[in-house]
């Protein structure tokens, strides 16, 4: 007896899902809030198909996670990518280490937005280069496996029995002048060959990148609308994450300005500071245009002033001094900046003033940086950020 066809349309009905969770967001009735979560849906349905159907655990393969197109809160200094794993397999991931800032490695039970509910523990395991002793630009392999083999004398990193998913952050402090690594992973234990998915297969691995979506903004919207609930706009809350970076604090705030005002970010600078960023989120939670506008900073790029401290200036409009935080139009949304294994943690401020009283509230010998300086220094960043491999 014959069926009738399906469209494929049938299978993404969970799509409206993510739409749905606009009810989350800070104006759910504003149409640039629905136009911005079409977007952002769209988005992670693209990428959904990375996370379904080009790897599996016993074929493993780096497919991109966040990065300048993908931008559910990557940070602007890292680029990530992601394979699937199984905790009771063994992985070699060798190569180059590149000469990039911080080279990690995070493995967990599920990646966001592959589950309705992020496990806890989540079999959250994580090492970085500098950690096993691989210096910039080395050769060098590591061995992932639940147990280490006896007599294996190389680099080794545990991963949970249960673990099904590895991702990389390559994060990159000079974007210019340091080189991203190269790296492969293969599996180690015998397995058959990659097959032809099945139509089953195919229509269920579907499903899933429509579910995906709404699986990512339930978790990351409720991270930032917490912010604002607690300590409301223009303020910090550092915050260690859970299943993050175990060397790094976060300084989390959301900002809020009219198109005539200015914030100050102020802050010290702790003693050692290996790495510290800070960038601009929309209210969704994605990063904002990072590579054509002057959304992020970090301590490579950042100009110091003359008394040591840190200052940016949130303002839509170029203000002319240095460490402009362009808000990519935006006049409220997230800020994330992050401390990283420093010897300190201060928790900046925020000032808001008006855009024409700004140099009232900076030290008097803050430099101007005319148009020129300004056009020049964002073609510096567009070449270096295009130069990057970004999947």
């Amino acid at each position: 007896m014959a069926t009738k066809t399906t469209s494929i349309l049938d299978y993404l009905g969970d799509l409206e899902q993510a739409v749905d969770n606009l009810a989350m967001s800070w104006r759910p009735e504003d149409p640039a809030y629905r136009a911005d979560v079409y977007r952002q849906t769209m988005t992670s349905l693209s990428y959904a198909y990375f996370m379904y159907f080009h790897a599996d655990a016993e074929h493993p393969d780096w497919a991109p996670l966040w990065n300048p197109v993908f931008t559910l809160q990557p940070n602007p200094d890292d680029i990530y990518v992601q394979s699937p794993i199984r905790g009771d397999l063994r992985y070699r991931v060798s190569g180059n280490r590149g000469t990039c800032r911080i080279l990690s490695f995070t493995t967990q039970k599920a990646l966001s937005g592959t589950v309705d509910e992020m496990p806890r523990p989540n079999g959250h395991n994580e090492v970085d280069c500098d950690d096993l002793g691989i210096g910039l630009g080395e050769d060098f392999e590591i061995l992932f496996s639940a147990v280490r083999p006896e007599g294996h004398a190389g680099h080794w990193a545990p991963i949970d029995p249960e673990a099904r998913g590895m991702y990389l952050r390559y994060r990159m402090y000079d974007w210019e002048d340091e080189t991203d690594p190269q790296l492969s992973i293969e599996c180690l234990d015998p397995v058959p060959p990659k097959p032809r998915l099945s139509p089953e297969d195919i229509l269920a691995r579907i499903g899933e990148m429509a579910r995906f979506p709404a699986r990512k903004t339930n978790l990351y919207y409720p991270m930032q609308n917490g912010v604002k609930d607690r300590v409301g706009f223009n303020v910090f809350e550092p915050v260690r994450m859970p299943g993050a970076l175990v060397k790094q604090v976060y300084w989390p705030a959301c900002f809020q300005l009219a198109e005539d005002e200015a914030l100050i970010i102020e802050t010290e600078i702790p003693d050692r500071a290996p790495y510290w960023n800070i960038q601009l989120n929309d209210p969704l939670f994605n990063a904002l245009e990072y590579v054509y506008r002057l959304s992020s900073t970090n301590g490579a790029m950042a100009r110091l002033s003359s008394d040591g401290r840190f200052r940016a200036v949130i303002a839509l409009t170029d203000p002319g001094v240095p460490n402009w935080l362009d808000p990519a139009g935006y006049t409220e949304g997230g800020i994330y900046g992050r401390w990283y294994d420093c010897s300190a943690e201060p928790t900046p401020t925020i000032r808001r003033v008006k855009l024409a009283e700004l140099r009232d509230h900076l030290p008097e010998d803050t430099p101007h940086v005319t148009p020129a300086e300004r056009r020049e220094e964002i073609a510096r960043r567009v070449r270096a950020c295009q130069r990057r491999r970004r999947w």
